[in-house]
């Protein structure tokens, strides 16, 4: 029997997550977060200031690992490319992933000190994603601390290269890692708190690069530029009509290539980000653009040479609003105060929902300035969100 064949038949979404409430052990999980709030702020602010840049997250690994240590996981591991992972409940049947990734898009050499001033921290980091992490453990203390009896497996997980061009590795080594023993995902943000993010945007990232024979602008004037056709291409792909709906986007990031203004250029490149929601869309924008940059206008008679290369790919996929996780986890905001809102992104859910499992992203708290070193977050409104995800694992893997 599935994990959902137990659960949904038993009761309405909202009347399991009351129900919950109500049991003394996830009462007593509930108020030990009120009365411990600073130490999950506490923890956010340490784990911010541990830089973990894609690649170089292995210190934040073994913070997760320690943590999990002290809560009384089991098999507590670092694995694949450093994950941090550990178990609650039982070794055996049907269980639940959370994965709250480790990494960040800054570089080591930032200052990564965070201010706390009027309710609200302010660092590299500390909304994506240190206080997803930290929320998430601190839910996962306070069942333990309340004596909560785990009888499912859940599998918490710190898991690395979910920005930018680590293109979900640690998601992908979670999932194949607990292959066949999932019921459901949760992918935990830090600054995501009231939505719930069903659909998974589908991205494909490319690097494209130009050669040509190079020379000088004024003697070899007319002859064929790297630059020259990295930015005829460029035009033309903006000049794209995409479809609104299902909704898919294309963007350049970051070009670059020459080596002075009177010289025509030997090499350019691009990196190129397209995505849909729709798997199918995407893969019909990508060879338009294919078309694009390998067309004769650009590559002039063989004088420009082109590459394409793959950095990344995410894939795309989605659970119905009717499904039984998103009515679940909808009916844990409402519990705690707070309206839910379906929508769409790239996050570590993206993984298994593209591998049919059912999965969602939740969040923790409230910010903005992501990716900046502006970065910001609310601190009270964590008290809401680790009751949410207490309250989602309090049906998800409590008493049957």
């Amino acid at each position: 029997m599935s994990l959902w064949d137990e659960i949904a038949p038993r009761r309405l979404p909202g009347e399991a997550i009351a129900r919950a409430a109500a049991q003394p052990e996830v009462a007593r999980a509930l108020s030990w977060l009120v009365e411990r709030l600073d130490e999950s702020v506490a923890a956010t602010v340490a784990l911010a200031q541990i830089p973990a840049p894609m690649s170089a997250e292995r210190r934040r690994a073994e913070w997760v690992a320690e943590r999990l240590r002290a809560l009384g996981a089991a098999d507590v591991a670092i694995f694949g490319s450093g994950n941090a992972i550990g178990r609650f409940g039982p070794a055996e049947g049907a269980g639940i992933a959370l994965l709250a990734h480790i990494d960040t898009v800054f570089p080591a050499e930032l200052d990564h000190r965070v201010r706390c001033e009027s309710g609200r921290l302010y660092g590299p980091s500390v909304g994506d994603n240190a206080a997803g992490v930290a929320g998430l453990l601190g839910a996962c203390a306070a069942l333990q601390a309340a004596g909560f009896r785990w009888t499912r497996p859940v599998w918490i997980v710190g898991d690395v290269g979910e920005e930018g061009l680590g293109d979900l590795r640690g998601a992908r080594e979670s999932i194949e890692h607990l292959a066949g023993r999932l019921g459901a995902v949760l992918a935990v943000e830090g600054t995501m708190l009231g939505r719930l993010g069903h659909v998974a945007v589908g991205s494909r990232r490319l690097r494209v690069v130009f050669r040509g024979p190079g020379g000088h602008s004024w003697l070899d004037f007319g002859r064929p530029s790297a630059v020259h056709a990295a930015v005829l291409v460029a035009a033309e792909i903006l000049a794209l009509d995409v479809p609104a709906e299902p909704r898919t986007t294309y963007n350049i990031g970051r070009i670059e290539g020459g080596q002075g203004v009177n010289v025509l250029a030997p090499t350019a490149e691009f990196l190129l980000d397209l995505r849909s929601v729709d798997a199918g869309v995407l893969a019909d924008l990508v060879r338009r653009v294919e078309a694009i940059v390998r067309g004769p206008r650009v590559t002039a008679g063989g004088a420009i040479a082109v590459e394409i290369d793959e950095v990344g790919n995410r894939p795309a996929g989605s659970i119905p609003q009717t499904h039984p996780l998103v009515a679940l986890c909808a009916a844990a905001l409402r519990h705690v105060g707070v309206r839910p809102e379906p929508t769409a992104g790239s996050t570590d859910a993206n993984i298994p929902l593209s591998r049919g499992i059912p999965a969602l992203a939740i969040g923790v708290t409230r910010g903005g300035g992501t990716h900046s070193a502006g970065e910001w977050i609310e601190t009270a409104p964590m008290l809401r969100g680790m009751q949410q995800i207490a309250l989602l694992l309090a049906v998800l893997a409590g008493a049957r």
